[in-house]
């Protein structure tokens, strides 16, 4: 397989861990092992118990369990456990797609949602959305751009990077269109969970559609990045069996330490992804105002879930040249849009960790400056 240099990583592996301000992380706030064990009495001493051989293949039991719980019409062993999302989105790909297969993905996105499937030799078309049309996705372009050779779909929402939040009516519209054509459905939902208003959630794609595989991850809503726990949840048993075996020549297995913390944290999964939503709610009470007084060099629309936005630059300057400028300057980590191949003025913004408004205050002294010049 050759395949794309995966370029916001290598953004971030240049950037994340020397830059004293993360302002563009896609993450919420995390927790020590020891937060994580005071949730449920007794689990320290498990965990010094734990035998640390071999794991289930799709993932223990116990954590199949408490992940089905998240969703309603989907069970335990239509959950497959992988080591993030990165390895299931790879997984996924390598199982349902061939070459000339034609894929349409939701865009602007995560680079290995199209990137792998052109590996394959897949033929992609962008679903793109528009800064200045709100970010909303039309279904008549969807209509029009399925071809005989298409195989699936490709949605995520809430959205990375532009935290859009896509109505019922057009969610529906979409599993209507690709049940009527038998397509797949991937659905991103990595941020499910942190709508501002509960009421705007979205049903998990792989409950409304038996061809739809749902994509979760402990690393954005609960904050968990480091345990490396992501998995799928579909009901197509074909798609399962087949993603099954080829994780055989993946990671085989989950860390079992990663696993066991997994399980406690799904059990406990509305407490912290309740904290998270707060801490959000907070440090978007303090972008609303930033961004009004500095509307004269900002473009920004206040998303309607997750954990980041994706604002523009009013100037003239090229958008990395500016975060570039800004992070040597000021240390101050944004993520330009051009990582994502969209263009050269929008920006990745990220609002879920407990330090933004410290990361917020070094972008308005780098402004304050810069705009004297």
């Amino acid at each position: 397989m050759k395949i794309a240099t995966f370029k916001l990583e290598r953004w971030f592996a240049k950037y994340e861990f020397k830059a004293p301000y993360l302002l563009c992380s896609s993450d919420c706030e995390s927790l020590s092992v020891q937060e994580l064990l005071a949730l449920e009495p007794g689990s320290e001493q498990e965990f010094q118990k734990l035998w640390l051989g071999y794991t289930e293949s799709a993932g223990s039991p116990a954590l199949r369990k408490e992940i089905s719980k998240i969703y309603e019409k989907t069970w335990p062993n239509e959950i497959l456990v992988h080591t993030g999302a990165e390895e299931a989105i790879f997984n996924f790909m390598n199982c349902a797609l061939k070459a000339g297969d034609h894929l349409i993905v939701q865009y602007p996105c995560y680079q290995s949602l199209l990137e792998i499937a052109q590996s394959i030799g897949c033929e992609v078309t962008k679903w793109e959305s528009y800064e200045e049309m709100g970010w909303e996705l039309d279904p008549n372009f969807l209509l029009k751009n399925i071809k005989s050779n298409t195989r699936a779909i490709v949605i995520n929402c809430p959205h990375n990077p532009t935290g859009y939040l896509m109505s019922r009516g057009k969610f529906e519209q979409i599993m209507d269109l690709a049940k009527g054509r038998d397509l797949l459905v991937f659905s991103d939902e990595v941020y499910r969970g942190l709508e501002y208003n509960e009421r705007d959630r979205l049903p998990a794609a792989c409950d409304v559609y038996e061809n739809a595989v749902s994509l979760g991850v402990l690393s954005k809503a609960q904050g968990l990045a480091g345990l490396r726990v992501g998995w799928v949840a579909t009901r197509n048993q074909t798609i399962y069996r087949a993603m099954e075996g080829f994780k055989d020549y993946l990671t085989i297995c989950n860390s079992a330490p990663s696993e066991f913390l997994a399980t406690i944290a799904m059990r406990h999964n509305f407490q912290i992804v309740e904290r998270n939503l707060e801490i959000i709610r907070q440090n978007l009470a303090l972008l609303e105002p930033f961004f009004q007084r500095w509307q004269h060099v900002f473009n920004w629309q206040k998303p309607k879930a997750g954990a980041i936005a994706f604002p523009s630059l009013k100037l003239k300057t090229d958008i990395e040249e500016f975060c570039v400028d800004l992070v040597e300057k000021q240390g101050v980590l944004l993520l330009p849009g051009n990582y994502y191949d969209y263009g050269n003025k929008n920006f990745r913004i990220g609002f879920g960790r407990k330090n933004m408004p410290q990361a917020l205050e070094k972008l308005e002294e780098y402004l304050t400056e810069r705009i004297k010049e």
